[in-house]
């Protein structure tokens, strides 16, 4: 789905991008600060911010058809209430003509489960991507990677991969996705993701592929801190020196209230001036009862 936008006296197209190809999640019903979520099985309650409409199906049906619910203690943590069996840890998988990725989830204390499913849609343009290239075994970096979906997207494509995350036990969770996907030799890289990326510039190293997904607030394993808004034109600015110039794509994800799509658009022309291709839009997941839920903005762009 596409919209129209006038800036700067030129039409902008915004798109709106959604996965299509999941059997393995779907987003039931969302509202009153809270999704309806199905993992495998498994149905889930979670809290969403973005969801600040009212839900459409009732209470009880929501409470009716949920096997586990996520409840805040603080603003970041909470604890787990189940329902009979239901499992800590499960699996699941995400299957196209290109792709065939298998993830292992868990409940963590900060309501995530391990994956995020609207990312399906970056997965498969990764994938898309790479098989469209003339070198002959792409280089791909995910910085930001958590538990490497793109990843092991890029390894499943045929690409040599770097994966960079602060967090060592988010890194191990990605290795095991890695090996749950039969897939190997992915290089993994535990540090603060911008003294990363200066390194690679120093060292005068290119990649073909490249997508960061950055949160609004982070740490790196030395205290570094990471704040998106000012840190993040810095970023960009070493990222695109990393991009090799004759064959390359890169995506830039960000989920934070407030970053508007307009916000990517001016972060990738003034970083990349000489950018081509380049797409703007909105990340959503589509839910069974209708409603869109909102999950971020991106910019996207590909040499070929």
């Amino acid at each position: 789905m596409i919209y129209q936008l006038l800036t700067m006296n030129k039409i902008k197209m915004i798109d709106l991008l959604t996965p299509t190809h999941w059997k393995d999640y779907e987003l039931i019903d969302c509202g009153n600060f809270e999704k309806l979520e199905r993992f495998g099985k498994y149905i889930l309650i979670r809290p969403e911010p973005q969801a600040v409409w009212d839900k459409q199906l009732s209470e009880g049906e929501w409470q009716k058809l949920h096997h586990i619910k996520f409840k805040g203690r603080s603003a970041t943590s909470g604890d787990w209430v189940k329902k009979g069996n239901a499992p800590d840890r499960w699996h699941i998988e995400y299957k196209t003509k290109d792709l065939d990725l298998k993830f292992r989830l868990g409940l963590t204390s900060f309501k995530h489960v391990g994956i995020f499913p609207e990312q399906a849609a970056n997965w498969d343009y990764i994938a898309e991507s790479i098989n469209m290239m003339k070198t002959p075994q792409p280089k791909f970096l995910n910085i930001f990677a958590y538990t490497g979906g793109a990843s092991i997207a890029a390894k499943n494509a045929g690409a040599d991969t770097t994966h960079v995350d602060s967090i060592k036990q988010v890194v191990t969770w990605a290795n095991e996705n890695m090996e749950l996907s039969g897939l190997k030799d992915i290089r993994w890289v535990v540090e603060d993701a911008l003294k990363y990326v200066k390194r690679e510039v120093k060292r005068g190293k290119k990649y073909n592929g490249i997508i960061l997904d950055p949160p609004a607030y982070g740490n790196g394993p030395n205290g570094e801190k990471w704040k998106l808004e000012d840190q993040i034109n810095e970023m960009m600015k070493d990222i695109v020196q990393l991009l090799d110039e004759q064959e390359h794509f890169l995506i830039l994800n960000t989920y934070s209230l407030g970053f508007s799509s307009l916000i990517v658009e001016n972060l990738v022309n003034t970083a990349f001036p000489k950018v081509k291709n380049l797409s703007i839009g909105e990340l959503y997941l589509q839910a069974t009862t209708g409603c869109k839920l909102p999950l971020g903005v991106w910019g996207k762009f590909r040499s070929f």
